[in-house]
């Protein structure tokens, strides 16, 4: 991009000059303080609104990243001004270099003209441009504008439409738009950063299935499982309900399949892995839970989802006659690894003993 702009300058090639109305809004809304004060014209270009801004008594610091621009600049080569000796020239990037090369620390008016829509990272760069404004500073992004549907295509290099030219004022507490001979005119005013904020977008199309299965011991080390009415041997446990974790779900999906209830004690009930494989062509992604304390007896609560619960021996399930149900054979393969050869493929995120006491205290 450096390169484009600097040939682009190279070859005699100008920019939009300054209009009056832009110079009417400057005088009305960014004037230079009593005294004088200091400006910062970022892409600068020949050096047109520097000089400008200059000539209503500030003292410019003008900045570009295209070499060949820069000494047009200096030797006066632009549209409708002159050189002046309050206009200061450097060569900067404000993507790539750091404001600290900047020869002030502050500035009463940063000023942006027909360049915001070549700036990538704008929400960082504005970050670290607000940083440099003086308390009752201004910044001013003078900028075209893609205001139809098929100008939005065309023009995206060159223009902002209405919902990035409202964005820019996000971090201010006065953002104020104007009409400068069909350029937008936004004035920037008092920096208010807010505290982050999180949203969703448009409600998303289902995409994978979401549960947990509970590995529930007796005494005597057997295991809990279910003959389902769909014909195969299964866990308790169940999907998440909207905004329930996979240890939550497992706990709530156990007392109410079996009337099993787990202890709430530490230890009682461990998240162990997230296991993630798919069905019918959609993800599913089951949380690994062993519960080793609680009380109850189970019962069939569910009879249309499960004829009975039995207790297993867990040397007899590589044997088991019927089938088990493939997330519950995930999660018994955490618990005992190897012990049932020839399972389904699986993606198995191991939970650390840490991570489950955070998940499990949020």
């Amino acid at each position: 991009m450096t390169d484009a702009w600097d040939a682009h300058y190279a070859d005699g090639n100008t920019f939009s000059p300054l209009h009056d109305s832009e110079r009417a809004l400057l005088a009305e809304h960014a004037p230079a303080p009593e005294g004088g004060g200091h400006a910062l014209d970022v892409g600068c270009g020949l050096g047109e609104l520097a000089c400008h801004l200059a000539e209503s008594g500030y003292e410019v610091d003008a900045v570009d990243f295209a070499p060949a621009a820069l000494a047009r600049a200096r030797a006066g080569d632009q549209p409708s001004a002159t050189p002046d000796p309050a206009v200061n020239y450097h060569l900067l990037d404000i993507e790539r270099d750091s404001l600290d090369a900047l020869p002030h620390p502050a500035y009463d008016l940063i000023t942006l003209r027909l360049g915001w829509a070549f700036v990538h990272d704008r929400t960082r760069v504005m970050n670290r441009l607000r940083e440099r404004l003086r308390p009752g500073g201004v910044v001013c992004v003078i900028t075209p504008v893609a205001e139809k549907e098929k100008e939005v295509d065309g023009r995206r290099s060159i223009a902002l439409d209405d919902e990035e030219i409202r964005a820019l004022g996000g971090s201010w507490a006065v953002a104020e738009r104007y009409d400068a001979g069909g350029l937008a005119f936004v004035v920037l005013r008092d920096p208010a950063p807010a505290a982050v904020t999180c949203a969703g977008k448009k409600r998303p199309s289902p995409h994978a299935l979401t549960g947990a299965g509970v590995v529930v011991t007796d005494p005597a080390g057997r295991i809990l499982l279910g003959w389902s009415v769909r014909g195969v041997w299964e866990l308790p446990g169940g999907k998440n309900d909207a905004g329930e974790g996979f240890l939550e779900a497992g706990v709530r999906e156990l007392e109410e399949e079996t009337g099993l209830k787990a202890d709430p004690l530490p230890g009682g009930a461990r998240l162990l892995a997230l296991l993630m494989d798919s069905t019918h062509g959609m993800p599913r992604l089951t949380g690994a839970v062993r519960v080793t304390a609680w009380t109850g007896r189970p019962t069939v609560t569910e009879p249309q989802l499960i004829h009975r619960w039995e207790w297993h021996e867990v040397a007899d399930l590589p044997t088991l006659p019927q089938p088990l149900f493939t997330p519950s054979a995930h999660v018994i393969d955490t618990v005992w690894p190897g012990l049932l050869p020839g399972l389904p493929s699986v993606h198995r995120y191991p939970v650390t003993p840490a991570a489950a006491a955070a998940a499990a205290g949020a």
